[in-house]
């Protein structure tokens, strides 16, 4: 595109028929998109429906319109075309697609400016939290129309709803940019997930291009399009593509990483040379899939913990300041990491009921901490975590660090050498750095090399409507990403069994968490 056309909604003038030139409407429409883009060769596709305004507009327009357009590599589509003098507004839907919760952000394609945004429950998690389960419900009778039915039902629903909020209509919704895990996007495109899970592990597209939005079944104008960004394969998803894209590693000199946690956690090394990627399971401690009062992040979730070493007592913070109903994964790694330098829990993370009497309670046959009793919640029960609950947040720190490690040494550096470390995830818009390293999950490094990106898939999506030439990047950044497979890595377990401890067997490559350890 030319350099001046940095939005996908472009004015044009077109030069009005005459006896010496008799070029068709729509050619004579295709021939000065083409001058305007500087694109050559320029197929341009027009639906039928747009065929059929387009003669009056250009004449009530005197010739000159806004046309909004989108692209799949060579071919453009042409999704709304508006008289020059109208106010019409074309509107671009960036969705971020997560297994727990999705985001809707709406934004003027013409500007970039943002109209507002919703946030939603994934209805799929009536059928299971997690994504094996959706597989094999998916693979049942009318599971995958199920699937594919709930979560286009839930975002026509929630989409209509932010657009009223707004002062729009879905009709004016031209573009849409969707970035999910690889089984999330395949049940939104209604495709069956039931390879992914088996060997050898085969997604059914890795690269589902632009698509009709009707032919999805989402609600939006006549024309519109829906890019769906590419996956890598069974467990690196266009999530991820995304948030590279959004924290701009692809475009860095020195050396970064990117750690996205949610269901699993995916982690991308490397700079504007090369990039390498890989992914495990180190998420659900992580999303409320392992506590019994664990929770994803949401109001009166606690998201950050301290306690005071001296009194033992607890401060405790919770999202939007809400009554505490849960806590989530920020908030455990704060409580590990504050009860670890307060000599509540061992390095093995097993609790010393003595160093806090009355903190602790037998349940069912196990251990409990009391975060907070029934007086102080919002809906009754106390807020406890069990020892099981902790056993279970360690492996799945330990997961994440041994990740890292991994993916570091396969390319022949250590984690020392890495200058920017991008958090992103589920968990990264609430993490705080500081304390994913007390507990050994992020290395031990200067707390500046830590940037903590929020919802870099949602931030990916909307680069997408708000820069054209994303596309192309898009394509680069996956065609350059190596893919590492852990499951047959035999270094990753040793590695996983001494990082099993907090911070981790060995103390020397964590001196300032060693340095706040009580005395054994």
């Amino acid at each position: 595109m030319a350099e001046d056309c940095n939005s996908w909604v472009v004015p044009v003038t077109l030069s009005p028929p005459s006896l010496q030139d008799n070029t068709a409407d729509a050619d004579r429409l295709a021939k000065a998109l083409k001058t305007r883009l500087a694109v050559d060769p320029f197929d341009l596709h027009i639906d039928l429906e747009t065929l059929h305004r387009i003669p009056e507009l250009l004449r009530k327009s005197n010739y000159s319109v806004r046309c909004t357009l989108a692209r799949d590599r060579s071919r453009w589509f042409l999704t709304g075309i508006h008289g020059g003098a109208e106010e019409g507004v074309s509107v671009g839907l960036a969705v971020d697609l997560g297994t727990t919760k999705v985001v809707l952000r709406a934004i003027d394609l013409s500007t970039g400016r943002v109209f507002g945004e919703k946030v939603f429950d994934n209805p799929q998690i009536d059928v299971g939290a997690d994504i094996l389960t959706r597989v094999h419900y998916a693979g049942e009778g009318s599971g995958l129309q199920d699937l594919h039915r709930q979560i286009i039902e839930a975002v026509n629903w929630h989409a209509e709803d932010l657009c009223r909020g707004c002062g729009l209509t879905p009709e004016q919704v031209l573009l849409m940019a969707v970035a999910g895990n690889t089984t999330m996007t395949h049940l939104f495109l209604g495709l069956t997930p039931y390879w992914i899970i088996r060997e050898p592990y085969i997604p059914v597209v890795n690269r589902p291009g632009l698509l009709r939005a009707r032919d999805l079944g989402i609600r939006a104008a006549s024309a519109a399009r829906v890019f769906v960004f590419p996956n890598i394969g069974s467990y690196f998803g266009g999530d991820v593509i995304a948030g590279i894209l959004s924290s701009g590693l692809h475009e860095m000199e020195q050396t970064a990483v990117l750690v996205d946690v949610g269901t699993n956690a995916e982690v991308v090394l490397g700079n504007r040379q090369w990039l390498i990627a890989c992914a495990g399971a180190a998420g659900p401690a992580l999303e409320g899939g392992v506590t019994q009062m664990g929770t994803t992040a949401g109001p009166g979730v606690i998201d950050r913990v301290r306690i005071d070493s001296e009194t033992r007592r607890f401060d405790i913070h919770t999202i939007d300041d809400g009554s505490p109903c849960g806590i989530c994964g920020s908030g455990l790694i704060d409580l590990a990491a504050e009860m670890l330098t307060a000599g509540m829990i061992d390095i093995r993370g097993r609790f010393l009921a003595d160093s806090c009497p009355g903190r602790f309670v037998q349940r069912d046959g196990a251990q409990h901490l009391v975060l907070l009793p029934p007086a102080e919640t919002a809906d009754g029960p106390a807020i406890t975590i069990s020892q099981a609950d902790f056993d279970s947040l360690i492996r799945s720190k330990a997961a994440m660090y041994t990740i890292l490690e991994t993916i570091a040494g396969s390319v022949g550096i250590n984690l020392q050498e890495i200058d920017r470390y991008f958090v992103a995830g589920t968990f990264g818009a609430f993490i705080r750095p500081d304390s994913a390293i007390t507990i050994g999950m992020l290395p031990d490094l200067p707390r500046e090399r830590f940037q903590v990106l929020g919802n870099s898939s949602l931030e990916g999506a909307t680069k997408v409507l708000t820069s054209p030439g994303s596309l192309e990047v898009i394509d680069h950044i996956r065609d350059r990403i190596t893919y590492l497979e852990l499951n047959v890595n035999q270094d990753f377990m040793l590695r996983f069994s001494a990082a099993k401890f907090l911070p981790h067997t060995d103390l020397g490559r964590f001196p300032s968490v060693a340095a706040r350890l009580p005395p054994r």
